[in-house]
C-alpha cells in the first residue's frame, strides 16, 4: 500500500497500512475508542443510506459548512488509490456523523467527542483565515497540504500548533475506524479468512523464507 502523499510531496498524509496500525493501537492517538456493536451500528447505518440513492443523505450532526470541510479533509487522509476508493467513497463522512450523533452513546463521551471535533473544524478554519484569509475548503491543494503538514505529528508540530495536531490525530483515527470497519476497507485488506480451504498445503515458502523458518 502507498504512503498518503501531499501535492507538494512532503507526505502529510498516512498511508493505509499505518492508518491501520494507530486504529489498531492502544491506547490510540486520541483516546478513541469504538466498540464493534458502535462501528456495525455506525455501518449498517451507512449501507441504508447508500441503498436509499446515489445524492448523498444530509448529515445529522455537522453543519452543511462543516460536511463539506469533512469531505475533503476526509480524503485526504485516506485518497483513493490503485486499490480501492478514498474515504468519502467509502462513505466515512456518513459514519462519522453516525458516531458523533450516536444515541446509543454515553452522553458524556458523546458530547466531549462532538466538543473535539466541531472545535478542530474551527481551529483549521481559523488557522487557514489567519494565514491565507479563506477556510479551509476555499483553499488550493498545495495551501490546505502547507496548514496540514503543520499538524499531521504530534510530537513534531510546534506548541502552537498543539490544538490542532491533537484535532488531526483525533480525525484521522475516526476516518481509519469508518474506514477498514467498511466493505471497502475490508476489501482493500484482501482479508481472505473465514473461507474453505479444499486442501491445505502448507504455508508458502516465501512466506517461511521472510520469517526465518
Amino acid at each position: 500500500m502507498r504512503e498518503t502523499k501531499g501535492e507538494n510531496g512532503t507526505g502529510h498524509g498516512i498511508g493505509r497500512r499505518e492508518a491501520l496500525r494507530r486504529v489498531g493501537s492502544v491506547p490510540l492517538a486520541a483516546g478513541l475508542a469504538l466498540s464493534s456493536a458502535r462501528l456495525q451500528a455506525a455501518q449498517e447505518h451507512v449501507h441504508k443510506a447508500a441503498k436509499a440513492g446515489p445524492k448523498p443523505s444530509s448529515p445529522r450532526f455537522f453543519t452543511p459548512h462543516e460536511w463539506a470541510t469533512v469531505r475533503v479533509l476526509a480524503d485526504l487522509v485516506i485518497p483513493a488509490d490503485e486499490r480501492s476508493g478514498g474515504a468519502t467513497d467509502a462513505l466515512v463522512p456518513e459514519f462519522m456523523d453516525f458516531i458523533l450523533d450516536d444515541p446509543q452513546a454515553e452522553r458524556r463521551e458523546r458530547e466531549d467527542l462532538q466538543t473535539r471535533v466541531r472545535g478542530g473544524l474551527a481551529w483549521l478554519d481559523r488557522e487557514c483565515r489567519g494565514r491565507l484569509g479563506r477556510d479551509f475548503v476555499g483553499c488550493a491543494p498545495l495551501e490546505r497540504t502547507a496548514v496540514l503538514d503543520d499538524i499531521a505529528w504530534p510530537g513534531k508540530a510546534r506548541p502552537e500548533m498543539g490544538p490542532g495536531a491533537a484535532f488531526f490525530s483525533l480525525f484521522r483515527d475516526l476516518v481509519a475506524s469508518g474506514f477498514w470497519s467498511s466493505r471497502m476497507g475490508v476489501e482493500d485488506l484482501r482479508y481472505s479468512g473465514n473461507t474453505f480451504v479444499a486442501e491445505w498445503k502448507g504455508c508458502p515458502p516465501e512466506v517461511l523464507a521472510k520469517i526465518g523458518l
